[in-house]
């Protein structure tokens, strides 16, 4: 039954955040949803170049591969206020599947009410600067997101299926293929070949459809970043948007990138697979040459695993909190103009700050993880799998067994705990039967659509 005080908590929330959003400046009006929708009916109706389509009255035209226009074929059936509300019943969609994915099985093993964590995480995510202009433009970076995250949850399970979100979200735009390079080093090589194979029959049924469409973006538009706006502007929150702000050399950028991807490889190696994403997913944006406001959706994920962490710890990550309370203040808005001085150097770059202190600081669980997890999945190993596939026959465990706090790790593999009678005991911390050992783990103007 539904707490009523809670239900009225809730519903308080969500309004007084829905009139502030409301109210606060920052629409964008649908502008890159117009893009996508006007370009794709530029391409079927009229027959013309999709990469020579300007939006009437901009500069701004359609910059992803050719299969994300494909995948964008049937705007070319819809009208405009249809098209609007088919692109936020899909954000939604795929809102409610990240957040389950991410916030019930915290509050399963913290015990909480799962409705009412769902739904103050839901309130959490809508306050977000790169949510709300996801929504606000049309994009369809949640989708991808969710995408990658039906891939950890295939992982999670063991699938052969493994890969094709990852496969389809990189052919539809290219700041995830990260995640490929990810399923690589941490060798998890049937996931990374159903990825690659899912993306290269992607691209090759868009060079199908429209072949010269396909040659004219892999040749040129792939390589122009001026289509999509400029680098120094303050939505441009990569490492070379920092850079270009501070009017450096970009191999100041080169050497940047570097240092952030040897830190995500060595990072990746020891986390679960639930920080493994996330951890890709911020070095996707701090990579990437342009990630817009927008584009940061990727890091969000990261803020459900510092939860999960004060949960097991009981102990409240205040950085992860001022991160979160940076992203929800636009902030960097502030500086769009002017972003001269020490100020405007922090001020402007905020975001990239707040991925950068995630990147290093995110917790990954990782030599303690790995060695209770190579424990419960040494069947999987002893099966050719490796100590990656024991992390996530681990953390699919770790969900059934639900511990509350952190405990140390032991040798042995976790043994059935069953009783006299064969029923299932209640909690298997606190009766361990004789012969077994109890498992236990640690536990504004628009630059464009882009």
């Amino acid at each position: 039954m539904v707490n009523v005080r809670r239900a009225g908590i809730v519903a308080a929330l969500a309004t007084a955040i829905g009139v502030v959003i409301a109210l606060v400046p920052g629409h964008r009006g649908w502008f890159d949803v117009g893009v996508y929708h006007d370009a794709v009916h530029y391409w079927v109706d009229d027959h013309g170049d999709l990469y020579a389509f300007l939006r009437p009255g901009t500069i701004y035209g359609f910059t992803y591969p050719p299969f994300a226009a494909v995948v964008m074929l049937p705007m070319a059936l819809l009208g405009w206020h249809t098209t609007i509300a088919v692109s936020c019943v899909l954000t939604a969609i795929a809102s409610a599947f990240l957040l389950f994915t991410l916030v019930d099985p915290i509050a399963r093993r913290a015990g909480w009410s799962r409705w009412y964590s769902l739904a103050l995480a839901a309130c959490a995510f809508a306050c977000l600067n790169p949510v709300r202009d996801t929504v606000s433009f049309g994009q369809i970076n949640l989708v991808l997101v969710a995408l990658a995250y039906v891939d950890l949850q295939l992982l999670l399970r063991g699938s052969r299926w493994a890969g094709i979100g990852i496969g389809l979200a990189a052919a539809i735009k290219l700041t995830p293929a990260l995640f490929i390079l990810y399923l690589v080093v941490t060798r998890r090589g049937r996931a990374a070949l159903t990825a690659v194979l899912t993306a290269a029959a992607a691209t090759l049924l868009a060079a199908a459809y429209d072949p010269d469409t396909s040659r004219t973006y892999f040749t040129g538009v792939a390589f122009d970043t001026s289509r999509i706006g400029n680098l120094d502007y303050v939505s441009n929150q990569s490492l070379l948007g920092l850079v270009s702000r501070l009017h450096a050399d970009q191999t100041l950028w080169a050497a940047a990138g570097l240092v952030v991807l040897v830190v995500w490889f060595l990072r990746v190696r020891v986390a679960t697979p639930t920080a493994g994403f996330a951890l890709t997913g911020i070095a996707s944006c701090l990579l990437s040459p342009i990630t817009w406001v927008h584009h940061l959706v990727w890091v969000v994920p990261a803020f459900a695993v510092l939860l999960d962490e004060g949960v097991r710890r009981r102990r409240v990550p205040w950085w992860g909190v001022t991160g979160y309370v940076i992203l929800v203040s636009s902030i960097v808005w502030l500086w769009s103009v002017h972003y001269d001085g020490v100020l405007g150097f922090l001020g402007a770059d905020a975001y990239v700050f707040v991925g950068l202190g995630l990147l290093f600081g995110l917790p990954v669980r990782g030599s303690a993880v790995a060695g209770g997890s190579a424990a419960a999945g040494g069947s999987a190993a002893a099966a050719g799998g490796s100590a990656s596939q024991a992390l996530v026959d681990g953390e699919e465990a770790a969900d059934r067994r639900v511990p509350a706090e952190p405990l140390s790790p032991v040798a042995s593999p976790p043994a059935a705990h069953v009783g006299r009678l064969g029923q299932q005991l209640p909690d298997p911390r606190r009766e361990v039967l004789a012969g077994h050992r109890d498992a236990r783990r640690p536990d504004d103007v628009r630059q464009g659509a882009r």
